[in-house]
């Protein structure tokens, strides 16, 4: 069992294998040029797969792959399938756009994988090429539809923005419950990397608008997930991720590894320790140790939180899959 340094049980991995996007949304990467980490610097699935292996021998029960945009790192399945044939009960998921997904959500399937997050922060065509900066829509509605069809467990995130897609919560919310995906509404998390004129809205602005329409209660919370829930009156459930509230760090049980092998403690925070060379050398316990320093020197918590609202992360999401 894996403990951090706030006696929180970690038992949850995010992997990117990839920094790259095909999509530059206003949140997150608006104004990252198209350069990009040189292939040889990122680890190799195998190297990732020596660390996931170990993670799981200690008490890892979910891996998540993530990006950037995953599916644009080729072979993914055959990553996936590695883990899978690992320990094949392991929680395993991928968040994606889903622009890529129509070709892929099969093979995926097929390679072990169980449940997908997938962004879908509109319905309208012409607000999310506003918001990716490209027309987008299209395709990422045909790739939920395959994730579906194929028998992909499927929650969807939206960000809302004020003055984008703050006017569609409750269209996403409909979409999501006539379909039986789980929807997450996520308060903007405040990053250098994010359009300057990015102001999310917060979860009572949230449940203000979706209000003027349906009554809703709060579900008691889930310690291990990171969303409060609310449950409509026919049963439906949506929840709300609350970056700037500390009960989303007093449970968290997560950490984070880029695809070049810095492994992160926090998401706020730039603090992080490379297990690249450890697993190039296959040092296993070396790799170890920097996952147990890097768990006893996690934060307790973000700065979010803090009274002003007004920090702001350095870290790029893009990096490390949010």
């Amino acid at each position: 069992m894996l403990i951090d340094g706030h006696n929180r049980v970690v038992d949850y991995l995010r992997v990117s294998v990839t920094e790259r996007c095909n999509f530059r949304c206003q949140y997150c990467m608006p104004e990252k040029p198209f350069s990009w980490v040189l292939k040889e610097n990122l680890l190799s699935y195998e190297d990732l797969f020596k660390f996931i292996k170990v993670s799981i021998d200690e008490g890892i029960k979910k891996v998540r792959i993530t990006g950037g945009e995953p599916l644009l790192r080729e072979d993914l399945d055959s990553f996936i399938k590695m883990i899978y044939d690992y320990k094949s009960d392991i929680d395993l998921a991928l968040t994606t756009n889903a622009y890529l997904l129509p070709k892929v959500a099969q093979k995926l399937k097929d390679a072990g994988l169980k449940r997908i997050n997938v962004s879908l922060d509109t319905l309208r065509p012409d607000v999310a090429a506003k918001i990716a900066q490209k027309d987008v829509l299209a395709k990422v509605l045909e790739g939920i539809k395959k994730a579906d069809e194929v028998g992909l467990k499927i929650k969807v995130n939206c960000v809302p923005i004020k003055g984008i897609n703050d006017d569609g919560i409750i269209e996403v919310l409909e979409f999501c419950k006539e379909r039986g995906y789980v929807v997450r509404f996520i308060e903007f998390m405040e990053n250098h990397y994010a359009k300057d004129s990015a102001k999310g809205l917060d979860s009572k602005e949230i449940k203000d608008i979706i209000s003027k329409k349906y009554n809703f209660k709060m579900v008691p919370r889930d310690t291990s997930s990171p969303a409060q829930y609310y449950e409509l009156e026919d049963g439906y459930q949506f929840g709300i991720i609350e970056p700037h509230k500390d009960d989303f760090c007093a449970s968290c049980n997560r950490i984070r590894l880029t695809a070049e092998g810095f492994l992160i403690p926090c998401l706020y925070f730039e603090d992080a320790m490379s297990i690249k060379d450890a697993v190039q050398n296959d040092e296993i316990d070396k790799a170890v140790d920097i996952l147990k320093e890097v768990l006893r020197t996690k934060p307790e918590k973000n700065k979010w939180s803090e009274e002003d609202g007004t920090e702001t992360s350095t870290r790029a999401f893009y990096e490390t899959g949010g």
